[in-house]
C-alpha cells in the first residue's frame, strides 16, 4: 500500500474481471516505480482513459483521487514518438557519403 501523499501515475492497461473493468496504474516518484494500483475504471477521469495517460494520483488513508495530466501525457508521446524515429533510420552505409 502506498503511504499518504500525491505521486505520479502512468495507465498501463485495463483488465476485465468478473468484479467490473480494471484501470491498471504504475506508480511512480522521482522515476522510481513504487507500486500498481488496480481500480475501477469509473474512477479514472473519462478524459484520461487510454492507456500511458499520467495522472497525479493522491493517496489519503480513506480514498484515491486522480488529476489527468494532459500536458505531460502529450509530453511523453512526443518524446517516445522521437526515440522510435531516430531508432528507425538506418544508419549510412560504408558505399554512403
Amino acid at each position: 500500500m502506498l503511504d499518504s501523499g500525491t505521486y505520479t501515475a502512468t495507465l498501463d492497461r485495463f483488465e476485465e474481471t468478473p468484479g467490473g473493468d480494471l484501470a491498471v496504474l504504475v506508480v511512480d516518484r522521482d522515476a522510481d516505480t513504487l507500486a500498481q494500483v488496480d481500480l475501477p475504471v469509473e474512477v479514472v477521469p473519462e478524459v484520461g482513459r487510454r492507456v500511458d495517460a499520467v495522472f497525479d494520483l493522491t493517496v489519503a488513508p480513506d480514498r484515491f483521487e486522480l488529476a489527468y495530466r494532459a500536458d505531460e501525457t502529450e509530453r511523453r508521446a512526443e518524446a517516445a514518438q522521437t526515440r522510435f524515429d531516430r531508432l528507425a533510420q538506418r544508419p549510412p552505409s560504408d558505399t554512403e557519403e
